[in-house]
């Protein structure tokens, strides 16, 4: 892995950790704002914990090293989170409130396609070898 994909890496994995902290803590926490977007995409407000668990849960798996498996399904969880969110504030009509959630689609795109090679899974190991 090149030096530059491994600060591209990095960076993009910490900016997605950092949103998914700060997302996750609100929803945990069901800021009233939170709360009144969420109900206003027609989801019940007891969701709200279950994804900011989930959010929280993924941040320790995708930053330590090791449990390879696990990383994938934080990754995937990430990624149908954030397209779900997406989806839900078009079909919503407030696209302009998808935005932070296509912020945080992206970063997982890149952490997840520049991870470095002893973060994948072993059959990924074995195909990119």
């Amino acid at each position: 892995m090149s030096k530059r994909n491994k600060i591209i890496y990095w960076i993009s994995t910490a900016w997605l950790a950092l949103g998914m902290v700060s997302t996750g803590l609100v929803q945990v926490l069901r800021q009233a704002e939170s709360v009144e977007m969420f109900l206003s995409l027609g989801y019940p407000e007891y969701l709200m914990s279950i994804v900011g668990v989930a959010k929280l849960l993924g941040v320790p798996v995708i930053l330590l090293p090791g449990l390879p498996l696990l990383k994938e399904w934080a990754y995937a969880g990430y990624f149908f989170l954030m397209a779900g969110a997406i989806v839900s504030h078009l079909a919503a009509g407030e696209p302009q409130d998808g935005l932070p959630a296509l912020l945080l689609l992206l970063l997982t795109l890149i952490s997840w396609y520049l991870r470095p090679a002893h973060r994948r899974g072993m059959a990924l190991n074995r195909r990119l070898a």
